[in-house]
Order: C-alpha cells, then sequence, then structure tokens
C-alpha cells in the first residue's frame, strides 16, 4: 500500500548542468512525459560586470500529460530552494516562475 493520497504523484526533481546553464527535470513515477525548468547565467555587455551568481529562469514546461497536478510548482520550489542553500539570485523571466515569484513574497530576498 502507498502513502500517498489520492492525486498525489510521486515526482523526483533532479538539476543538470546544460552548457553555462541548467535544466531541473521532474519525473513521474510510471509517467512517459517529464516536466523541465530550464535556466541560463544572467550575461550583459562584455563592458558591463554581471554577477555569476544570478539565474534567470527562462522556461517551464510540464507536457498535458502531467499538468494540473503541481509539478510545475514543485520544479519552482527546488529552483527556490537550491537558490537558498547555494546563495544564487534568480530572474523570473517565465511567466510561470514571476507568477509564483508574485504569489510567495517570502521569496523577494531571492529575485534579482
Amino acid at each position: 500500500m502507498s502513502d500517498k493520497t489520492a492525486g498525489e504523484l510521486d515526482v523526483t526533481i533532479t538539476h543538470h548542468a546544460q552548457g553555462q546553464g541548467g535544466k531541473y527535470i521532474a519525473e513521474v513515477a510510471g509517467a512517459e512525459h517529464q516536466g523541465y525548468l530550464e535556466w541560463e547565467p544572467k550575461t550583459g555587455l562584455p563592458q558591463e560586470a554581471v554577477a555569476s551568481d544570478v539565474r534567470v529562469a527562462t522556461h517551464t514546461v510540464v507536457p498535458p500529460e502531467i499538468g494540473g497536478r503541481g509539478i510545475a510548482a514543485q520544479l519552482v520550489d527546488r529552483l527556490v530552494a537550491d537558490a537558498r542553500t547555494t546563495g544564487f539570485k534568480i530572474v523570473p523571466q517565465c511567466s510561470y516562475v514571476a507568477a509564483k515569484f508574485d504569489e510567495n513574497p517570502d521569496w523577494a530576498d531571492l529575485r534579482a
């Protein structure tokens, strides 16, 4: 018997480096599809001093087959948790990530 209640999913979120940026991937037990949140480092013109500890959340994607179950929110929560433990700031360029920041005023200190 499972400890999960009806509607609760077994989701594993992992972080993968990609080029200079990265991707958080949400894998749902028993599902073929995955959700993800992509980020890239904030860059500027060569003469600008840009802190390397700023990540731009660019895209959050959850396929319809696994959507509507809070997976996107879990991806953002993981990004925020990593920001707290690692010490980076976030530019919520993705509209979903921006909306979650607006809903969570206690994250204001993490917004770049």
